[in-house]
Formats: structure tokens, sequence, C-alpha cells
């Protein structure tokens, strides 16, 4: 009489799936479409909405505005608000972003501890 041999299982077949399965999905999740070169990534012309009250409003020639009135420079808003963790700002689309730059950076060096841009998707 012969002996039965246990059937074995298949396994291996099974971890290389899974192992397949896993590279699969680690390469399709590093892998993005690249940007359309036609894309706007800020727009508030068209807003439905309004600006967060507590917001600095930046225009595309630059000016300033909180609260509908109109505000100087950076010093001036942070001087009017007083010391803030965080101050937000909405720019306009046109705005070209190294004068976006330079504001953000006015606003830190006159106490702003953090500064937020608000977008058209961020708005309520």
């Amino acid at each position: 009489m012969k002996a039965e041999r246990p059937r074995r299982e298949p396994t291996i077949a099974l971890i290389n799936i899974v192992f397949l399965m896993l590279i699969f999905f680690m390469a399709a999740a590093t892998l993005a479409p690249p940007l359309d070169g036609a894309l706007k990534l800020v727009r508030t012309a068209d807003l439905e909405g309004r600006a967060p009250t507590d917001a600095l409003v930046v225009h595309a020639d630059g000016r300033l505005a909180y609260r509908g009135a109109a505000v100087a420079d950076a010093a001036a808003y942070m001087a009017q608000v007083g010391p803030e963790e965080i101050v937000r700002i909405v720019p306009d689309a046109a705005l070209p972003a190294p004068d976006l730059i330079r504001l953000g950076e006015a606003l830190r060096r006159a106490g702003a501890r953090r500064v937020v841009m608000v977008t058209e998707r961020g708005l309520p």
C-alpha cells in the first residue's frame, strides 16, 4: 500500500497574485496626470459666495481691502487687526505670484505667524 501524500494548498500562487496586486496599486498611486497648461488655480471673480469677513482681499492691481475698506499695506492691516495667529488672504487670480509672495512676507514681518490663502474651493 502506498502512503497517500497530503495535498498541498496553492499558497505560493496566492502570494504571487497578492504581491503583483500590491505592485500594481503602488505604481498606479504614484502616477499622476500632468497639469493642463490652461489650468487656472485661483478664481475669485465669479464667486457666488463672499470672502470670509476676517480675510484680507488682494485685488489684481495690488490694492488691499479689509471688510470693504481700503488698507494701505500689510503693516497697516496688522495694526488694525492686532497680532494674529493665522492671517487669511483672498487673492485675485490675476495678481502676479511675486506680488502675492511679497505680501505674505510683509504680513509675516508685521506679526502674522501663519499666512493662509483662501481659494474658491475653500470658501463656504
